[in-house]
């Protein structure tokens, strides 16, 4: 059956190919984040799903494009009512500086083995593994388990429309494998099992705008902004410095990362600075310590300025058993095809596994890829999006 699955998969590539890039082109970018969203991807894919029982669960959202977030589900009857998931999210972040790219970024550049545009390697690659797996399928023997395959909205800004929408309709089942192929390693040894808390924090730092040659009567919201956020930094760091060997990497992670525009001129000091932390916590602490810490930092600051806390995103998921059957027959499935054994680890990427852990569902995550998720010049290796549809066709044949 390997063998068979090899060759089907084989005459795929270049249609594969060419699905990536056309993805590509198709900017789905979430409101939040300025675009769209994803309709126009959804109602491509929706042409590919020919042979499919497909059905169409669509999130409002009146700031994108149809007022609506679309997530798909695509599914391939097996013998047995059982059923293999495998989740991929249909939208990508933005491309951030132009400069840096050596190829424009929603074009679908192929070079040297490469697929290169924003969306390639996150998560196009393996959406495009996943489907063609499943076309893979309908041409071999009907498989053990049903495979359902699900293309999903906004993972990137928090899957409120997407994986979180559909986790409200009831569609998923206690007995349900699912494998979210959505970070993973370069040579596809590991399983992501476990994943890092993830806090998202805005700052808002009131001070009093004036002319830049009047410090003495102005108070600079920008400069409190910048001292209490390394602060911050310094606090979290020393506080939450356990190690975990599971996750890489292996420490709690606080960064300041989003500022928003300030004035307009250089001339004037603002009176207002808003600014963003992304943490990404070991499962060792609670997320609440954490806020309670920066209300300490924030306190210190008081008698300057007045700074306001939102909690932008706030995560937690318990991790996967180890030896839970979606670790079980995914190993399984990379091993026949692969060869290798593979090992388990700990990501602090929020990816759609979090939100069914969080639900009760054990969830997996794993692919082949170098890492290139959010980095200009992002692209995907076409040997690994051939190579990882293979386990995906060989996952519903496990019994």
């Amino acid at each position: 059956m390997m063998e068979r699955i090899h060759e089907v998969i084989e005459e795929y590539r270049g249609e594969m190919v060419k699905t990536l890039c056309d993805l590509i082109r198709i900017k789905a970018i979430g409101p939040e984040s300025g675009g769209e969203g994803e309709l126009d991807k959804a109602e491509y894919l929706m042409k590919l799903l020919g042979g499919f029982e497909v059905e169409r669960y669509d999130a409002p959202d009146e700031r994108a494009k149809g007022d609506i977030r679309p997530n798909i589900v695509a599914k391939l009857k097996g013998k047995k009512d059982r059923r293999v998931w495998i989740i991929t999210h249909m939208d990508v972040v933005p491309e951030g500086d132009l400069k840096l790219w050596n190829t424009p970024p929603f074009e679908g550049v192929v070079k040297d083995g490469r697929i290169y545009g924003r969306g390639s390697e996150d998560n196009g690659q393996s959406l495009v593994a996943s489907l063609f797996a499943a076309k893979a399928i309908m041409e071999l023997d009907k498989p053990e388990y049903t495979l359902c395959l699900a293309f999903v909205s906004d993972e990137e800004t928090g899957s409120r429309y997407g994986i979180q929408y559909l986790l409200k309709q009831k569609i998923f089942r206690n007995d349900d494998v699912f494998v979210v192929p959505d970070a993973g390693s370069r040579d596809g040894s590991m399983i992501e099992i476990a994943e890092k808390s993830i806090l998202w924090l805005k700052f808002t730092v009131h001070g009093k705008q004036a002319h830049a040659s009047m410090p003495h009567i102005a108070v600079n919201a920008s400069k409190h902004a910048m001292k209490f956020l390394l602060d911050l930094d310094k606090e979290l760091h020393m506080r939450f410095n356990a190690r975990n060997e599971l996750f890489q990497p292996p420490i709690s992670t606080f960064e300041p990362t989003k500022r928003e525009a300030n004035v307009d001129n250089i001339n004037t000091i603002p009176g207002l600075d808003v600014s963003y932390m992304d943490c990404r916590i070991l499962p060792d602490y609670d997320i609440n310590d954490v806020l309670r810490t920066v209300e300490e930092v924030k306190k210190r600051y008081e008698g300057n300025v007045k700074i306001d806390v939102e909690v932008v995103q706030k995560e937690y998921s318990p991790p996967t058993p180890e030896d839970g059957l979606p670790v079980i027959l995914l190993s399984k499935a990379i091993e026949i095809s692969r060869g290798i054994k593979p090992s388990v680890f700990g990501v602090g990427g929020n990816t759609c596994a979090a939100f069914f852990r969080k639900a009760g569902f054990p969830a997996v995550v794993w692919s082949t890829v170098d890492g290139m998720a959010h980095q200009p010049n992002e692209y995907a290796v076409i040997d690994n999006m051939v190579a990882d549809a293979e386990v995906f066709a060989v996952l519903p044949f496990l019994s």
